[in-house]
């Protein structure tokens, strides 16, 4: 299955991305997983509003300046502070919690999340969830 296309002219949608951040996270349902940290990889996927790209618009690119544009650096920084604020018991409700904070800036159409534990099993690379929510 195809996951549908974030930079989507049509939509006037540009995709924002923060790629494979690697985390130590409080995560999990066993008493283990309370007692010590584990490694997470988040990718985070984000469709924007993009006033330069309507289906028909020839318009110039714009003003380049920061504030026009979701700042990914922000996005990870709202990544790192939710991973850091406490235990979370699944990769579910983490995910989750981050596509609500993504949506959260009224530019964002959607937020596709994927969480990773890294360390869960020795024959595995990961094991996880993603996510996808869009604007209602």
């Amino acid at each position: 299955m195809t996951a549908p296309r974030l930079a989507d002219a049509a939509l006037g949608h540009r995709h924002v991305f923060v790629r494979d951040l690697v985390l130590s996270a409080s995560i999990g349902v066993y008493a283990k997983e309370h007692a010590q940290r584990q490694r997470v990889r988040i990718n985070v996927d984000l469709a924007v509003h993009d006033d330069g790209a309507s289906p028909m618009s020839r318009a110039p690119v714009g003003r380049d300046e920061i504030d026009r544009v979701v700042d990914y650096a922000v996005v990870a920084d709202r990544v790192r502070a939710l991973v850091a604020a406490g235990h979370v018991r699944l990769v579910e409700t983490l995910a989750e919690r981050l596509a609500e904070i993504c949506l959260e800036d009224p530019r964002v159409a959607a937020a596709r999340i994927r969480v990773e534990k890294l360390d869960v099993f020795a024959d595995a690379a990961s094991v996880g969830v993603e996510v996808e929510r869009r604007r209602r």
